[in-house]
């Protein structure tokens, strides 16, 4: 899996992997946004409802398929999010993602560490007029 770091963090992974949190869709979420790993061949579609401001996240539940590490951390990462300011949510970087995770990640792993985090962040930037894509890749 190219992991390092404590059997209590391998183990954490492995749960969300294998048991993923908010896993399916909502129903008409604010926005849904999708985007791939097309090294790994992770795919994560998201949906996200902000609160009636839009300065908060209500629910997030996302679909997916992919290596354990990628699911993991869109699981994770969907239960970080409830309640969360959209402004601490595009404050996020890579760093969050990897310490959220308690693992070190491979140079490799990283793209499909953060696929989920950059998902979310240009799902919640389309919705805002602030960028202009179809879909979300860890390509570039």
């Amino acid at each position: 899996m190219g992991i390092g770091g404590s059997d209590m963090y391998r183990q954490q992974i492995l749960d969300h992997y294998k048991s993923p949190r908010n896993y399916g869709e909502i129903e008409e979420p604010t926005f849904t946004h999708v985007g791939e790993n097309p090294m790994c061949g992770d795919t994560i579609e998201m949906d996200v409802v902000l609160n009636d401001d839009e300065d908060t996240i209500e629910r997030v539940a996302f679909r997916g398929d992919g290596c354990a590490i990628s699911q993991a951390s869109a699981s994770m990462l969907s239960e970080r999010l409830q309640g969360l300011d959209v402004a601490e949510l595009q404050a996020m970087d890579r760093d969050d993602i990897i310490d959220m995770l308690g693992v070190d990640i491979s140079p490799m792993r990283v793209k499909c560490a953060v696929l989920a985090e950059k998902v979310a962040q240009d799902g919640l930037d389309i919705y805002f007029d602030e960028l202009d894509i179809d879909e979300t890749t860890t390509e570039d």
